[in-house]
């Protein structure tokens, strides 16, 4: 048995700017398998958005198994995708797009 990461998308139409809000869920899963993880994950993913109001599963599952047995510190999560985009443009494209509900903490 191992520890895996399953990332789920799901999807809330907010009604808000004629835009729908995603939401990328990270659970971890102790599981024989990769393929055992995700159909775990899957069935809360469906159980989640059932729960909530105008949230709907996408059906995106993607799953990481841990390297080593969860801790402080421990990875949790990696997904490598190639792009031809620099960093600053990658980011902007993928994570940083100014549509995310997020909080920043001033480091200052």
């Amino acid at each position: 048995m191992g520890w895996f990461c399953v990332r789920a998308v799901f999807a809330f139409d907010l009604g808000e700017r004629g835009t729908l809000t995603y939401e990328e869920r990270l659970t971890l899963w102790r599981a024989g398998d990769l393929a055992a993880s995700l159909e775990l994950a899957g069935a809360d993913a469906v159980e989640y958005a059932r729960c909530l109001d105008r949230c709907v599963f996408t059906g995106l599952l993607q799953g990481y198994e841990l390297p080593e047995e969860p801790g402080h510190g421990a990875e949790v999560f990696s997904l490598m995708r190639d792009s031809a985009l620099r960093p600053e443009k990658y980011l902007s494209a993928f994570f940083a797009t100014g549509w995310e509900r997020q909080h920043v903490i001033d480091e200052g």
